[in-house]
């Protein structure tokens, strides 16, 4: 008797995906979503098969890939944002709300999101997330979401 193992490999061919990318700290969001159109063309996904839906900021995220995974013409849905700490707990209110409704989309549509929304401290962070030191978030993102729909329709 041998065991079973699925796993998603990297082939974007033939996926629909939608990028959610947050306009505010464009600076930061447009280096993350460079890195994602890169590596789905890398990974031999079509630019036909991608949809692009820019939202004012993070906070509004969950909303838009609500409405994307419950039309149910994307197989997968990358979310691209910036919250950088500042002086306010704003920044702890708009993380925890962003990461958790990103989540209950996913579980309650079952469609795999990628969460590419940095969380920083600071400036240097972020741009270290979006495309130096620490690679490029967007394109991480979008490798996850391509292994997780391929995982996906392999459980189905």
């Amino acid at each position: 008797m041998s065991i079973k193992v699925l796993e998603g490999y990297f082939n974007a061919k033939g996926f629909k995906v939608v990028l959610v990318i947050a306009r505010f700290n464009d600076f930061i969001t447009s280096k993350l979503l460079e890195g994602a159109l890169d590596t789905y063309r890398r990974q031999g996904g079509d630019e036909g098969d991608l949809t692009i839906v820019k939202v004012p900021g993070a906070f509004e995220i969950p909303l838009a890939c609500q409405k994307l995974a419950a039309s149910g013409n994307y197989d997968g849905i990358v979310a691209l944002g910036a919250v950088i700490r500042g002086a306010t707990p704003h920044f702890d209110y708009v993380s925890s709300e962003v990461s958790k409704g990103v989540a209950q989309v996913s579980l309650k549509y079952q469609v795999p999101i990628a969460f590419g929304v940095l969380t920083t401290d600071n400036i240097e962070q972020a741009i270290e997330r979006a495309g130096s030191k620490a690679g490029n978030k967007g394109s991480e993102s979008m490798n996850t979401v391509i292994e997780m729909i391929d995982l996906y329709q392999k459980i189905q």
